[in-house]
C-alpha cells in the first residue's frame, strides 16, 4: 500500500469522501463515503498525519473523470436532444391549453420559449433538421410542430440580423402562440384531403385578432407580442388579413415570412412538401430579397440539415450539418454507390470533390425509414 499525506484541498466539507482516510501506519480512520462536517475535524486529522491510499486516489479520480465525461456526453448527445425536442411539443401543448387559466400563463409561455432557445443553442443544425425532415403522416401534432419550427426560424433570423436578445425572446413567444385560436383546426386542415372549407376560411381569417384577444385575456400585456400575433398575416402591400394593413411591425413581418416558408416545406394530406430550394426561391421573389428573407435563406443554406441528396460517388445521403460553404455541408450516406441501403451510415464531407452533392432525391421513402439518431452517428 502506497500512502500519501492527506492535503487539506483534497477534502470538501459536507461531501462524501471519495476514498478512505488512514493514519500514518495505514490504519483506517474514516471509510470512503463518510462526511466531514466542519474544519475542526479536518484540522484534527491533518494534525495526526492522516494519509490516503494512492490506489484509492487514482481510482476515485478515474471514476470522477468518467462521470464528467458521461455527463458531458449526455448533455451534447443528439439522442437526448431529439427526445427533448419531442418533450417540448407536449410542454407547449399544455401551456397553450392553459390559456383559460391566466394565473402564471405568461411565465409558462416564457419558460417554453426559453427552453426552445436553449435547445437551439445546443445544436442549431438539429433544430433545422427537424423543420426540414418532418414526418409526412404525423398531422395530429402539426399545430405544435409548426409553432416550434416557426419559432426556430425567427430565432435564427433575428439573431443573424442582430436583434436585441429581449426582442428575440418576445418574437419566439409570439411564434409559439400566434395560432393559439386555431389549434384543433390546424391539425384537421393538415390531415384533410381537401382544400379549406368556407367555414374554416372564416375562422382562419379571424384567428390573428382572436388569438391576440385570447393572449390578452390570459395576462399578456406586452404590446409588441400582441401586435406580432395580431398582424402576422398582414402584408406590406395591404393584401393581407384581417385588417389589410400596410404598416406592419417588424416582428409580425418576421412571423409571416417564417410561417409561410415553413408551411410550404411541411407535408399535408392533400399535397407533398415543397422542396426547400423552391420554397427559398419563392420567399426571395415574394419579398424582392428583403433582409429578413435573406437571413432565413442564409441560415438554411442551399442544402440544409435534413435534405436528401445524391453524392458524386453515387451514394444517397442526408445532410446533417451545415458547412462553411453554403453548398458543401456534411452528410450521412445511407446507401452504397449503387444506391443499395446500408446497415451503417458514413459521414461525408461534401466539400471534397468525390463526395460533392450533384442533386436532390425526390423520393423520400428511403430516408423516412432511417432514424435521425443513426444519421447523427448514434
Amino acid at each position: 500500500m502506497q500512502l500519501l499525506r492527506l492535503v487539506q484541498s483534497q477534502v470538501q466539507l459536507g461531501v462524501a469522501l471519495p476514498w478512505g482516510v488512514r493514519d500514518a501506519s495505514g490504519q483506517l480512520l474514516l471509510a470512503r463515503g463518510q462526511v466531514l462536517h466542519d474544519s475542526a475535524q479536518l484540522d484534527a486529522l491533518l494534525a495526526r498525519g492522516a494519509t490516503v491510499d494512492a490506489s484509492e486516489v487514482r481510482a476515485a479520480a478515474a471514476a470522477a473523470a468518467a462521470a464528467r465525461a458521461a455527463q458531458q456526453s449526455a448533455s451534447n448527445h443528439p439522442a437526448t436532444l431529439f427526445a427533448l425536442w419531442e418533450k417540448l411539443l407536449w410542454e407547449l401543448e399544455r401551456v397553450l391549453k392553459s390559456a383559460s387559466e391566466p394565473e402564471g400563463f405568461v411565465a409558462r409561455v416564457e419558460a417554453v420559449a426559453t427552453h426552445l432557445v436553449a435547445l437551439v443553442d445546443r445544436d442549431p443544425d438539429i433544430a433545422i433538421f427537424l423543420a426540414v425532415r418532418q414526418n409526412p403522416r404525423r398531422f395530429s401534432v402539426y399545430p405544435l410542430t409548426h409553432a416550434t419550427h416557426t419559432a426556430v426560424v425567427v430565432l435564427l433570423m433575428a439573431r443573424r440580423m442582430g436583434w436585441p436578445a429581449a426582442q428575440v425572446l418576445t418574437l419566439v413567444k409570439a411564434a409559439l402562440t400566434m395560432n393559439i385560436a386555431t389549434l384543433p383546426l390546424q391539425g384537421r386542415m393538415a390531415a384533410q384531403g381537401v382544400g379549406i372549407t368556407p367555414e374554416q376560411h372564416v375562422i382562419v381569417r379571424a384567428h390573428p385578432v382572436a388569438g391576440a384577444a385570447m393572449l390578452q385575456a390570459a395576462g399578456v400585456s406586452d404590446a409588441e407580442w400582441l401586435a406580432a400575433v395580431r398582424q402576422h398575416h398582414e402584408q406590406p402591400d395591404g393584401t393581407g388579413y384581417p385588417a389589410g394593413l400596410t404598416e406592419i411591425v417588424p416582428p409580425a413581418q418576421a412571423l409571416r415570412l417564417a410561417d409561410v416558408f415553413l408551411a410550404k416545406i411541411s407535408p399535408r394530406a392533400m399535397r407533398a412538401a415543397l422542396g426547400v430550394q423552391e420554397a427559398q426561391r419563392q420567399l426571395f421573389r415574394g419579398t424582392e430579397g428583403s433582409p429578413m428573407a435573406m437571413a432565413i435563406i442564409k441560415e438554411f443554406g442551399i442544402y440544409p440539415p435534413g435534405e436528401f441528396v445524391t453524392l458524386r460517388n453515387g451514394e444517397y445521403a442526408v445532410v446533417v450539418r451545415r458547412g462553411v460553404q453554403a453548398a458543401a455541408p456534411l452528410a450521412s450516406a445511407i446507401t452504397d454507390r449503387a444506391g443499395v441501403p446500408t446497415i451503417h451510415t458514413v459521414r461525408r464531407d461534401t466539400a471534397r470533390p468525390e463526395f460533392a452533392i450533384v442533386g436532390l432525391v425526390a423520393d423520400k421513402t428511403l430516408v423516412e425509414r432511417v432514424p435521425p439518431e443513426r444519421l447523427y452517428g448514434i
